[in-house]
């Protein structure tokens, strides 16, 4: 096994074909599908699922990849170590979208232009999602809902979230789950930890949400509430970038459950040369 048969890998398993793999790594397509299948010999598992002219992750590949691109990343930060270079590469980030909306903007900018050299990309979604990617690979770091309790994983905590009941406007204060049992929800994939946590809410006073629609943004969830067809929950500071914030009623929830905490995390023991000045960058900002 080589770095380049570990380069070959990833870009297999992130393009799924063979050719989209080897004009990504300037390789002939018969040279990748030798050195791969070299590589599955040598570990004495098949990687990828084979189908028509498409290659899909095997069980043992998904488990591989993180450590390949560990691995890389690894080699890559021992290079920039040696020859003193400033920090390249790449720093794959995830986030809850209402930190990516509010809270980041500014660092990730402020980031960009410290350090110009490395390729910053960030994706978006549930803390579920965002918590799966980064234990696979997928994922340098994340912001997400905390403290995230798993022994793979370890982070710190950034931002500090009052959440809010949303409701339409006019509507009394909410106080008691029981005054909105059975009322309409809308809310991210269930998945979403500030989901869950509304639930939560509902079922610690004996009380049960009604139908829970799933919606791909706060935008959405907000353009419901002002037409009056449910309730929501969210991030103070969210609802307040929105327009429209001011058309409905926001009643605050009891004092422990009205704070949540964001923290980044990362893999135990995979804390990056990019990671490392991403966090102290953070860790300056206000």
């Amino acid at each position: 096994m080589d770095l380049t048969q570990l380069e070959m890998f990833n870009a297999v398993a992130e393009t799924g074909s063979i050719s989209a793999a080897a004009a990504k790594v300037h390789r002939v397509p018969s040279n990748l599908t030798t050195r791969i299948k070299q590589l599955e010999a040598d570990l004495g598992v098949d990687l990828f699922i084979r189908e028509n002219q498409r290659l899909r992750l095997a069980p043992a590949g998904h488990s591989f990849l993180s450590y390949s691109k560990r691995i890389l990343a690894l080699v890559d930060e021992a290079r920039m170590a040696v020859s003193g270079d400033e920090p390249h590469g790449f720093l794959m980030l995830g986030s809850l979208e209402s930190t990516a909306a509010v809270r980041i903007p500014g660092i990730l900018a402020l980031f960009n232009q410290r350090f110009p050299k490395i390729q910053l990309s960030l994706a978006t979604g549930p803390s579920g999602d965002q918590i799966d990617g980064v234990l696979d690979g997928r994922l340098s770091a994340a912001f997400v809902d905390g403290p995230v309790m798993h022994p793979s994983l370890e982070g710190i905590s950034v931002y500090e979230e009052e959440m809010v009941i949303v409701a339409p406007a006019g509507h009394v204060m909410i106080t008691d789950a029981r005054q909105v049992s059975e009322a309409s929800i809308y809310a991210f994939r269930a998945n979403c930890s500030y989901r869950r946590h509304f639930e939560s809410w509902f079922h610690s006073q004996q009380s049960a949400p009604g139908k829970i629609h799933e919606m791909e943004s706060y935008h959405g969830m907000l353009a419901c509430v002002i037409a009056g067809a449910g309730i929501a929950l969210m991030p103070r500071s969210m609802l307040e970038s929105m327009p429209g914030s001011h058309q409905v009623s926001t009643s605050a929830l009891p004092e422990e459950w009205r704070f949540l905490n964001t923290w980044l995390i990362w893999r135990r023991g995979a804390k990056t040369r990019q990671l490392d000045a991403f966090i102290g960058l953070l860790e300056q900002t206000p």
